[in-house]
């Protein structure tokens, strides 16, 4: 694959994970609102996740957008603002995204399965 045809896959991929983003942003914030606005403690929201599939699937998804996403810019802010050569770049946006979707698979399983 040519150095153009890669760059074009990475502007792809970061634009389709951004629009899952943002409607996942969307729903979230509008849970947190309705979790506030009702009045629900740590304990009630916990008791009303737990064991949700639908919860969980979500935020499977929102973890997985984020995890496409973050690593393509991070890699490109790592070689433009820090001149990182692309392939050390790219080693530490994948380590990055790897840490953000255990701590997230971690924290998921916490409130959906525990």
């Amino acid at each position: 694959m040519t150095s153009a045809a890669r760059e074009a896959r990475l502007w792809y991929w970061q634009r389709m994970s951004a629009m899952v983003l943002a409607l996942c942003v969307l729903v979230h914030i509008a849970t947190i609102v309705y979790a506030v606005r009702g009045g629900l403690t740590a304990a009630e929201i916990l008791s009303r996740t737990r064991g949700s599939i639908a919860f969980g699937a979500f935020y499977v998804i929102f973890l997985l957008a984020c995890a496409v996403h973050v690593p393509i810019g991070l890699a490109a802010i790592l070689e433009e603002w820090f001149s990182l050569p692309r392939r050390a770049a790219r080693v530490v946006s994948g380590v990055f995204a790897a840490i953000m979707l255990g701590f997230g698979l971690a924290a998921l399983e916490g409130v959906v399965f525990a």
